[in-house]
């Protein structure tokens, strides 16, 4: 017996599937196993961030005689070439990653908000008019023109390079708002409050804003991971001050120091797991949300438990959408 067919003798098509049972409707987003997996990591590093100052073993800036020592008791994560802890540089430095990625992600999303939900509801010339201001920022290479503002300003801490991010990176997100806000402007719902006399901003605020909730959502957590990576390129280029202690940082001296030719691994590795793991975590719950908003998929996430034990693995061309069957049914 075939999959399919096991699956369709087991499991019957719900005229409703995507509707999931009661006491499964609360938390749902939590309950996809993506979403908690990238929030529990995430929540890992801001707690780091956090209490990161008073669990920091060593001042990331003292120097000792412990030249370039691999991993022991004394230093869990190795020295550097002037004695300093790698790992007491990494917990500090996880304060500065996740401030600069969310003050980018959160003034970027709001930006593009504004810009794109705006140009899509007002239409005609203001519409034109905005869409050629994201237009002109989606053709700019964001990552060279970062450098050259970043380079440009005398002692670019964390909180400029945020905004200097953000400010060059709210234009995709805008342009994917506005096209959304197109479609849903002329949905009947909308009409309706248009002809009860609804406000501009009471249209947009209670019926299109809801509907792009989603799509902000995962807009802002693709935001927060270019401004994180935007970050540490330019602390490992050198662009911002290799004093302020991020990942990137810990590179840059990493590699100026020629780590690799001297075989002092623990100089580099932690520091590239570190944000593998922020960009497993980030891109986890983009899953989960993606897997949270389309019915299909949270079909298949509501029901993942039932489906691995009978042995059925969803795949490209064979999305499920599906509900226990009744065991009395006839």
């Amino acid at each position: 017996m075939t999959v399919e067919a096991a699956f369709f003798e087991d499991l019957e098509i719900a005229p409703d599937a995507t509707t999931p049972r009661k006491g499964k409707r609360r938390f749902l987003f939590m309950r996809n196993a993506k979403a908690l997996t990238g929030l529990v990591i995430l929540g890992f590093f801001f707690l780091i961030a956090i209490i990161g100052p008073w669990i920091a073993p060593y001042d990331p800036n003292e120097r000792s005689s412990a030249i370039l020592q691999s991993p022991s008791w004394q230093h869990l994560m190795g020295t550097t070439h002037q004695g300093q802890d790698v790992m007491s540089q990494l917990i500090l430095g996880t304060r500065s990653v996740l401030v600069v990625g969310f003050v980018a992600g959160t003034v970027a999303t709001v930006i593009g908000v504004i810009v794109g939900v705006t140009a899509g509801y007002i239409g005609g010339v203001g519409d034109e008019s905005l869409s050629a201001l994201s237009n002109v920022f989606l053709v700019i290479p964001q990552l060279p023109l970062i450098i050259i503002i970043a380079g440009q300003l005398p002692s670019a801490g964390g909180l400029t390079v945020a905004l200097v991010i953000a400010f060059t990176g709210w234009a995709w997100g805008a342009r994917v708002l506005r096209a959304q806000t197109l479609s849903l402007r002329k949905r009947d719902f909308v009409e309706a409050a248009r002809a009860n006399g609804e406000s501009t901003w009471r249209i947009i605020s209670a019926e299109i804003l809801p509907n792009l909730t989603a799509i902000i959502a995962a807009g802002f957590v693709g935001t927060v991971g270019f401004a994180v990576l935007s970050q540490i390129t330019l602390s490992f280029v050198g662009i911002t001050p290799t004093n302020e202690w991020n990942w990137g940082t810990v590179l840059y001296w990493a590699q100026a120091q020629l780590a690799l030719q001297r075989g002092a691994w623990w100089w580099f590795v932690p520091a590239g797991l570190l944000i593998a793991l922020l960009g497993m975590a980030l891109t986890l719950i983009n899953f989960g949300i993606d897997e949270f908003v389309n019915p299909r998929l949270r079909s298949v996430g509501i029901n993942a438990r039932s489906m691995r034990k009978r042995k059925i693995r969803p795949r490209i061309g064979f999305t499920p959408v599906v509900y226990e069957a009744k065991e009395d049914r006839a």
